[in-house]
């Protein structure tokens, strides 16, 4: 059928498709994955079931495809296979709902023996086996119950009873895998077994490439109806997030880029100074908040993207200047090095309100957004903050932007000491900023100095290593119970602190806050002792750094952990 751009009927067409047919489809260009779907976010388990899903003949959900002349900008690889451009003169179908499992099948069933992955990416996660033969699983029993694809992860020839299934489509390919077991080169069974694999791959192939996929085809309308059937329709796999839907809406032929491209483009921008690991979805609602949108947290996405559609390529470029200077701003001011290390996103989110109206604040402004964000960070202001809260946050630190009253949150009362290391919780990202800002030098078990930072930035939370690992201590997830120290292979931070020399000892454990006290514990044996001990002493020196910022300390020493961050 043939479609225009901006033509207003739109015809819904269920029909059924054979898998070679719509895999076909993507390697000619005439079925295309449209720019502003989510990159390829499938888990491998969640591959592996899709194949025992098809193999047992099981739905795997519709696939949602629009026919239009519309000149979407599409993606130039599936499964990270090259796919050629849409051909001239025949109508382009666009991929709205099936991207994950689609670029699953292309990427494994398509994919030939020598197929380059690019940028030196390892291959493994597309190549997908079925093991043959009647042998159950030790761990999982009946082999009719169990899943019976597997990934093959190491380096030379997989065993020859694991069914390559890029060998499904190509028939030399399945007569090569054939061949190659009843050799019986690679491993000792019975010739009566060989031939019963050889059948059981024969059905297995039959099976996947027989099987039919529902198909929902769109022709006509525009990219609005298209969205909205989308949106409707859409109950299987990862739905679709604002930013894509928002995306997808305010579309503009005449530019480059969608949305979340210049998304992506902001948080790169973003990298050299820590923060490209904000969550893009902070981003889309910043740039929200800039275009002037008040609620944007709504699920009413069609009727905001209509509102705003002439308003976001501007909105996005003021954005990118004032989370530059949101970024500078928690960096230098407040002492914010990682974007991992924010407490709540929604502080990004309300900072980039503020800085995209008032990019010079005066002192005491300054003053009272440090005041801000270390009041809400300890006193975990933003937990489960709903829509109308985060509107009226938002609506409030804007009026502080022009002039008015100080932003909500400003006189909180601080959360106790965190009673377990968890980065979830915003109490303890919390007090992470203050120990690297208390304790920004750490010294090595030789007594070498380091910084606390870089090891965090190489090592991410893992750089926080237990000192008791027992687990039969009661205390031993405290925060008081971590430290970075990296050490030789094979050392545990125990046995470092155990080992210390006498002529370096005191500065090692001041560099890490470890009290005399707490290390003699340690030494006698207390483990519960040394965590106590320790954490107690910690506790103290934070509540001294939350004083000095004018924020109320909590009544009690030390409380549960919440886990309240996005």
């Amino acid at each position: 059928m043939e479609t225009v751009p901006g033509q207003t009927e739109m015809i819904v067409k269920p029909e059924v498709q054979l898998l070679g047919d719509i895999l076909g489809a993507i390697a000619q260009g005439t079925l295309r994955i449209p720019r502003f779907q989510r990159p390829y976010v499938w888990r491998p388990d969640q591959m592996l079931e899709l194949f025992d899903s098809l193999e047992r003949g099981y739905p795997v959900g519709s696939l949602l495809v629009w026919e239009t002349n519309l000149p979407l900008p599409s993606l130039d690889r599936v499964g990270d296979i090259a796919v050629p451009g849409p051909p001239q003169g025949t109508p382009t179908a666009f991929v709205l709902d099936g991207h994950q499992r689609l670029s699953t099948l292309f990427g494994t069933l398509m994919r030939s023996v020598d197929q380059a992955v690019p940028d030196g990416q390892s291959d493994w996660i597309w190549r997908v086996f079925r093991e043959l033969g009647d042998r159950p699983s030790r761990e999982s029993g009946d082999r009719s119950s169990r899943n019976r694809y597997r990934h093959w992860k190491q380096v030379g020839m997989p065993p020859a009873q694991l069914l390559p299934m890029r060998s499904v489509l190509r028939t030399l390919d399945f007569l090569n895998f054939a061949r190659r077991l009843q050799s019986g080169t690679d491993f000792i069974v019975d010739p009566r077994d060989v031939e019963n694999m050889i059948d059981e791959a024969e059905q297995v192939s039959q099976r996947i490439k027989s099987y039919r996929f529902a198909v929902v085809r769109l022709q006509g309308g525009t990219l609005d109806q298209a969205v909205e059937v989308f949106s409707r329709l859409n109950s299987k796999g990862s739905p679709m997030t604002p930013q894509q839907m928002v995306s997808a809406l305010t579309y503009n032929a005449d530019s480059a880029d969608t949305l979340g491209d210049r998304i992506s483009l902001i948080l790169e921008g973003l990298g050299s100074r820590g923060f490209a690991e904000l969550p893009s979805s902070t981003v889309f609602r910043a740039v929200l908040a800039v275009a002037g949108e008040e609620d944007v947290q709504t699920g009413r996405w069609e009727s905001l993207a209509r509102r705003r559609k002439g308003k976001l390529d501007t909105a996005v470029v003021r954005t990118e200047t004032a989370l530059g200077l949101t970024v500078e701003f928690l960096c230098s001011a407040v002492g914010v090095p990682l974007a991992r290390l924010v407490p709540y996103s929604i502080q990004v989110l309300l900072l980039t309100a503020f800085f995209d109206l008032c990019p010079e604040p005066d002192r005491r402004q300054r003053d009272v957004l440090v005041r801000w964000f270390w009041s809400t960070s300890w006193s975990g202001f933003f937990a489960s903050a709903n829509t109308t809260q985060v509107k009226n946050y938002l609506a409030a630190m804007k009026k502080f932007a022009e002039g008015g009253p100080d932003p909500d949150g400003c006189d909180e009362q601080a959360r106790p000491f965190p009673d377990r290391f968890d980065m979830r919780s915003a109490r303890v990202r919390t007090y992470l900023l203050w120990e690297l800002q208390e304790l920004p030098e750490r010294r090595y078990p030789t007594g070498e100095e380091f910084q606390a930072l870089e090891e965090l930035v190489k090592a991410d939370t893992r750089a926080y290593r237990h000192v008791v690992t027992s687990g039969t201590t009661g205390g031993e997830q405290s925060p008081a119970n971590r430290l970075i120290m990296p050490t030789v292979p094979g050392l545990s931070v125990r046995r470092a602190l155990l080992a210390l020399a006498p002529d370096v000892a005191d500065a090692v454990l001041a560099s890490h806050g470890i009290p005399p006290e707490a290390m003699a514990l340690l030494q006698g044996g207390d483990d519960q002792g040394f965590i106590a001990h320790r954490a107690k002493h910690l506790a103290e020196r934070e509540r001294e750094f939350i004083v000095r910022k004018g924020i109320r300390p909590a009544d009690a020493t030390a409380g549960e952990t919440e886990i309240d961050t996005e």
